[in-house]
């Protein structure tokens, strides 16, 4: 019997995600969300919630004995192919969700819903997780010196016992998960007779036993051992954050090198384990705090684990002037050969010195990864909020826009002063909901698990929202291009050719262009953003000036600090609903423009450069990002220079100022295909935003919306 490679073995494992992906849209529906490393959920997978008498679950005694219910509750999961175990397939936020993520009987805040409903606000009211854990934390202490830990520092809080209470349940509900799956083990290994899965069953099974009782120890230890934690952070609130996982496991990998026991080839297959477990966000490469690069070959061995596991990924390399060049080459050329929308890639330069405006020093700068869509973090110190607060400030627009053709003077200069009344008052309310959700979260919904890898959290018997040492959050603003080129368009038009009257444009805005299919063609054909130098790019500016100063400047209480960005992740459906027709020519209802990206067509020839460049002009500068989102199909093979193509784009843009870079490198045919019928091509994978996502496991809306994006050679 010829035994199975690794590459064998993970061949027949991305074969089966493939299926689990299309039972989970069977089950489910479409999926406009991340890919999870969820199976699907088994037919005799049964849970009910403990509640308050409202049905509610808040407060940290619920959710921790929730959480524990939950855990028992899941299917053991070990697959003979894999060197790691462990899966999930429902998360405490589902329940969570029926009665609702705020108690707002407790804690309403109905004085600020009017506003913001008014301004298209996302206030991340009874938003979770979204701050990045110390992972080195949790390998330095292990699952039992978490126990340990939390009786430590009990005994330093008197009065403390809820919480830690809490927090031990949390522990000892994970530990009897994993010992589930070590008698699971043992069972395996009585019916295996496959030699290569024997030799590694042993394996999964001392490294699960060893993990109840120590720290991690060896390579696969660590792995199994995140693994196991990323699992559990998804189950109790769909935490995705990871960390810098090469510089992480490198003492451990070089450990286990010099003792004989680890080759490449193994280490390879349990990182390519490790990214089937689940999709967490992985920085690499990148700068230490003395600028010298950080790739090493762990670095490598992530990619050509992803590259084996030919899946969704979601892995960001940092790029910096010292940057490995022939790193960064093979990270843009499995942009093409795999293309599946990985990895990444983050610009050091302008995140670091933008991150230090706020009074940051350069080495906690440097700690600062990237571990969610759009957003870094401290690991261990900073609760950002990134990602969960934004404002659509297409709808800020058209606030401002009525408002003016009510009364008084009609020009872009009075119309660009009410819209900044306008932002300045969105700005408030998002900063009044902020304080309102840092002050009472720990009663809704405390972070017991991230808990255990902050600083700060058990040391005081607090929650991290109550003792994060970095308090920098995020708020991202959202139709950058509907808004940049509404202006654009009334200037051109109405104030500068005169071939339009304010009557007439707001008569078609009312009419949706019912009637006015000219007017509507007139609008989309004037100068628009990214075009390069055009009225639609000095509006962007403009706007994102105005953006940056008033979210960066607005008061915060106990040293917070508001930091902008442009962002819309998913929301663009969502926000155009709330919007009519916009000066642009954009249709009612129809979906905002994405993140910092352009208006679909903005451009046809030379777009993704002129894209690049644009984008890099409208950067928020104080350490949050403005993603570049590219959908392209280069019309160039990796042999005729298109991978070198990109790397020039990625590089330039960095220059210009440029932090982060989504690239979907796909073939418009396939796409084409795909979006029509999604089951001719179960496997291709998407970056829809900052997460991947199988394109079968899409709404037809959220297909579309790649579809608008998609562009056709560089």
């Amino acid at each position: 019997m010829k035994e199975w490679t690794y590459a064998e073995r993970m061949a027949l494992l991305r074969e089966k995600k493939i299926r689990h992906t299309l039972e989970k849209r069977q089950q489910q529906g479409f999926t406009d969300a991340d890919d999870y490393g969820t199976i699907p959920v088994p037919a005799d997978f049964s849970f009910t919630p403990v509640t308050d008498e409202r049905g509610g679950i808040f407060g940290a005694e619920l959710c921790a004995e929730n959480f524990k219910r939950l855990v028992e509750a899941h299917p053991i999961y070990v697959d003979p192919l894999e060197i790691l175990c462990g899966r999930w397939c429902k998360m405490l936020t589902e329940y969570r969700m029926v009665y609702g993520v705020w108690d707002e009987e407790r804690y309403p805040y109905d004085h600020l819903k009017p506003l913001q409903e008014k301004y298209g606000i996302i206030h991340g009211i009874g938003s979770d997780s979204h701050c990045a854990p110390d992972f080195a934390i949790g390998l330095q202490l292990g699952f039992p010196g978490f126990l340990e830990k939390i009786e430590a520092c009990r005994a330093k809080n008197p009065g403390k016992d809820a919480f830690y209470n809490a927090e031990k349940t949390v522990v000892e509900a994970m530990l009897q998960m994993i010992e589930r799956h070590v008698e699971e083990i043992k069972r395996l290994l009585l019916e295996e007779e496959r030699p290569e899965i024997l030799r590694t069953l042993q394996m999964m099974l001392h490294a699960n036993e060893h993990l109840l009782t120590s720290p991690p120890a060896t390579f696969l230890e660590a792995c199994q051992w995140i693994g196991w934690y990323n699992v559990f952070t998804r189950i109790y609130d769909r935490d995705g954050a990871g960390c810098q996982l090469d510089v992480l496991l490198l003492p451990y990998y070089e450990r286990d090198l010099a003792a004989g026991i680890l080759d490449d080839d193994l280490a390879r297959f349990i990182l390519a384990n490790l990214l089937l477990v689940e999709t967490h966000y992985y920085q690499l490469s990148g700068v230490d705090e003395n600028d010298r690069d950080q790739t090493n070959r762990l670095s490598w061995l992530i990619l050509e684990a992803a590259h084996m596991l030919n899946s969704s990924a979601n892995l960001t390399v940092r790029v910096h002037e010292n940057v490995d060049r022939a790193y960064l080459e093979k990270a843009v050329e499995y942009l093409f050969v795999d293309r599946n929308g990985w990895p990444r890639f983050c610009g050091d330069e302008s995140l670091v010195s933008g991150y230090m405006k706020n009074g940051i020093d350069k080495a906690t700068a440097r700690r600062r990864i990237a571990v969610g869509c759009n957003w870094m973090s401290v690991p261990g110190d900073e609760f950002p909020m990134h990602d969960c607060v934004k404002i659509n400030v297409a709808k800020v627009f058209e606030v401002a826009f009525w408002e003016m053709m009510e009364e008084g003077e009609r020009s872009t200069q009075r119309l660009f002063s009410l819209y900044c009344d306008h932002l300045k008052r969105a700005v408030e309310v998002v900063a009044e909901g902020i304080n309102f959700h840092l002050e009472h979260q720990h009663e809704q919904l405390p972070e017991l698990v991230i808990n255990l890898m902050m600083r700060g959290p058990l040391e005081k018997g607090l929650d991290i929202t109550q003792c994060a040492s970095l308090g920098t959050i995020g708020v991202d603003g959202a139709g950058l291009a509907v808004a940049a080129d509404s202006f654009a368009a009334i200037q051109q038009r109405v104030e500068e050719e005169g071939i339009l009257s304010w009557d007439a444009l707001a008569e078609a805005l009312q009419c949706n262009f019912a009637n006015s299919e000219r007017t509507r063609r007139m609008l989309l054909a004037s100068q628009r953003y990214c075009q390069g130098a055009s009225l639609g790019d000095q509006w962007a500016q403009k706007i994102t000036q105005a953006f940056r100063e008033m979210v960066h400047t607005q008061p915060m209480p106990f040293g917070r600090r508001l930091i902008p960005g442009w962002f819309s992740w998913s929301n663009t459906i969502l926000f155009g609903e709330q919007v009519g027709a916009t000066p642009n020519g954009r249709l009612a209802r129809t979906p905002i423009s994405h993140g910092a990206n352009p208006n679909p067509g903005f451009r046809k020839d030379g777009a993704v450069t002129a894209q690049a460049r644009g984008i890099a002009l409208v950067q928020p500068a104080y350490g949050a990002t403005a993603p570049l989102q590219l959908e392209f199909d280069p019309k160039m093979t990796l042999e005729e220079g298109g991978a070198q193509r990109v790397l020039e784009i990625l590089l330039a843009h960095f220059r210009m100022g440029g932090t982060l870079i989504n690239i979907n490198v796909l073939d418009a045919q396939t796409l084409k295909e795909a979006n029509e019928n999604p089951d001719l091509h179960p496997d291709l994978v998407v970056r829809v935003t900052g997460f991947t996502a199988y394109f079968v496991s899409l709404s037809p809306e959220f297909r579309q919306l790649v579809m608008d994006r998609f562009l056709e050679g560089i």
